[in-house]
């Protein structure tokens, strides 16, 4: 609904005048109803679930008809049938647990050590000459590598794994960081400081704002190289976990029990980027 007051002139509306006094024109604005919402959302989804089940289809026909050795190449169907085995032996449950829990833990962790380093390099010119080396060499050194390094040194328990989630996710998180609050807009700046403003000011009303699509980024980006280190480091050594149940599953050819920890570890990966995809469409809605 939008509130025009007479007297400004936007396209049919009109001043009204009743008994002398100026009346204002309210118009309202049709509300699209629930069916055509729900056509709307799947207009827009449509695609994307089109390419998803179009692929599924063809991965179905190359796994039975194309590619003789089952030892090549699951088909989903058996990699469904994976699934239902690992869940009512109770495995799967017992995997994703472990999985999750070394993902959470590493990538909050990193997401706020990240953040926060971000936020120093770009306040800081002193934090930024003596953090900027050791963030742009370690950023650049294969952290995957060094896993097995980490599990001689913390053990085969969660925190190897959750340190390396770590060392993957912050560096995106510190870079996209420190970048957002730099390409802040220096007129809006000094407009905001010529009315007084403080530095909070500035920063709370102006800089972390404009820096937020630069940290969504950097948390999206480090989605993925989370998951990848909790499989790395799985598989260099764990009692449990996908990483362990993929490693475990190459080593018996058991093809469909490594398509399983690899498509849910794939599904995850999209569930979380389309839901911080979300919260950034609402946070930020003015970029729309």
């Amino acid at each position: 609904m939008s509130v025009k007051q007479a007297g400004f002139a936007l396209g049919q509306d009109k001043l009204t005048e009743a008994q002398g006094q100026p009346v204002q024109v309210v118009e309202v604005e049709p509300q699209p109803s629930a069916l055509k919402k729900i056509v709307s959302f799947l207009n827009r989804r449509m695609w994307g679930w089109v390419s998803v089940i179009t692929g599924l289809l063809l991965w179905e026909l190359a796994g039975r008809f194309i590619v003789e050795s089952k030892l090549f190449l699951a088909p989903p169907s058996q990699i469904a049938a994976a699934v239902g085995r690992l869940y009512e032996a109770g495995e799967l449950q017992k995997h994703i647990w472990v999985s999750g829990t070394e993902f959470v833990l590493g990538y909050v962790s990193a997401s706020i050590i990240g953040v926060a380093l971000g936020l120093l390099i770009a306040s800081f010119r002193t934090a930024k000459q003596a953090l900027q080396p050791w963030v742009s060499g370690l950023y650049a050194t294969p952290t995957v590598a060094l896993a097995p390094l980490f599990i001689l040194w913390f053990g085969i328990g969660i925190t190897s794994k959750t340190i390396v989630v770590a060392l993957l996710v912050v560096f995106p998180v510190i870079i996209n960081t420190e970048a957002g609050l730099r390409m802040t807009d220096r007129q809006l700046v000094e407009m905001v400081r010529s009315f007084g403003a403080s530095s909070r000011q500035i920063f709370l009303k102006v800089s972390l704002p404009s820096a937020l699509p630069f940290i969504f980024a950097g948390l999206k980006l480090g989605i993925g190289r989370g998951l990848i280190g909790v499989v790395v480091a799985e598989m260099f050594g764990a009692r449990a976990g996908l990483g362990q149940l993929i490693s475990q599953s190459a080593e018996t050819f058991n093809m469909p029990e490594l398509f399983a920890g690899v498509l849910i570890l794939a599904a995850a990966g999209i569930l979380l980027t389309s839901g911080f995809q979300w919260l950034e469409t609402r946070l930020i809605s003015w970029k729309d």
